[in-house]
């Protein structure tokens, strides 16, 4: 991701919109957009539309026969824990179908933002784990950015199976969660089932966007902002958070979720931990992932004002399993609120080798 250096005098290795990245590798080849999102069947591309393992007291359900959530409290290590939604088929002891399934959110999102999808996944049998992420929760808030890198994010995804007894899952990640599945899926691919990535290409993908294509790089524009520490919380909650309520703007995401999105950072001081993300990130770090290869999908929205066509477009190159991009018609920028469904259906109907 790209942005200036923030005003705390650190310099990133992030470059400026406009600049090249130093360390994006020559594999990308700039000067080659992929011509489609699915390298596979013409027919894909279209869419038509809190102690540790705490569990009894907090595990409920609607009735006998429906679902039963419980809370999940993971170690993270250095004192830090996540807290895990997981919500399974019920009645209580009924069978699980299928590999449980990791759903990982983004910025400014929450655990809440898979709201529409657990449902139809549990429907269908499978248990659902939706962590509330490093620097989203008063329990996992570390003060240094060297903390949010992303190889401590991919840990805490495998600290989660884990702790969940899972050895292997489908990891869905969406936005800043989708980087995290591409990079747990190209570094721990005995974890991963499945992999179904939303918004967000692959890292490498998304990294020769920022070096070569400058409608990415003025899509991206914004991401120097959230890395300037102080200004950036400052222009975000002014208004009553009008800055970061503006990134729901022609959605579907309701009132009420977007305010649960925001209530963990609702302050300077909490809403600093969300935007460590982007403060931690370097361009090597996105260079660093490689290819992927286990059964993905790629779910990309025509109607997302964060990544363009052409950085979409380079996602098949970085991977050499069972591949899948879908272009979903009308949808913006938070693909599991507008089309829960689709996103369902890619869990449930990985592509075959």
């Amino acid at each position: 991701m790209t942005s200036p250096p923030p005003d705390d005098g650190h310099r990133s290795d992030v470059p400026a919109a406009g600049e090249h990245a130093p360390d994006e590798p020559a594999s990308d080849e700039p000067a080659r957009d992929e011509p489609a999102l699915d390298r596979s069947a013409p027919d894909a591309h279209e869419s038509d539309e809190h102690g540790p393992d705490e569990q009894g007291p907090d595990e409920h359900g609607p009735d006998e026969q429906g679902p039963v959530a419980h809370l999940l409290r993971v170690d993270v290590g250095d004192g830090l824990q996540l807290p895990v939604h997981v919500t399974r088929p019920g009645p209580p002891g009924a069978a699980e179908e299928g590999e449980p399934v990791l759903l990982l959110h983004g910025f400014p999102g929450s655990w809440r933002s898979f709201d529409a999808v657990v449902g139809g996944l549990v429907a269908a049998g499978r248990r659902v784990l939706v962590p509330e992420q490093r620097g989203y929760t008063a329990s996992a808030r570390p003060g240094a950015v060297e903390a949010y890198r992303l190889d401590r994010l991919v840990a805490d995804a495998v600290a989660v199976l884990d702790a969940a007894g899972a050895q292997r899952a489908t990891v869905v990640g969406h936005d800043w969660g989708a980087v995290v599945a591409w990079a747990l899926g190209a570094s721990h691919p005995e974890r991963v089932g499945s992999l179904v990535a939303l918004s967000v290409p692959h890292p490498r993908a998304f990294g020769a966007g920022l070096a070569h294509d400058r409608e990415q790089r003025l899509r991206s524009a914004y991401i120097g902002l959230l890395r300037r520490r102080g200004l950036a919380e400052r222009v975000l909650l002014a208004g009553r958070a009008r800055g970061l309520r503006a990134a729901f703007a022609g959605s579907a995401v309701p009132r009420d979720v977007v305010d649960a999105h925001l209530a963990p950072l609702s302050s300077p001081e909490t809403l600093a931990g969300a935007l460590a993300w982007y403060r931690a990130l370097r361009s090597r770090d996105l260079a660093a992932v490689g290819a992927v290869t286990v059964p993905t999908t790629y779910l990309w929205s025509d109607r997302d004002v964060a990544v363009a066509r052409g950085t979409a477009a380079r996602c098949a190159a970085h991977v050499t399993g069972p591949y899948r991009g879908r272009t979903l018609r009308g949808v913006s920028h938070w693909v599991p609120e507008d089309a829960p469904d689709a996103v369902v259906d890619a869990v449930l109907h990985p592509p075959a080798p």
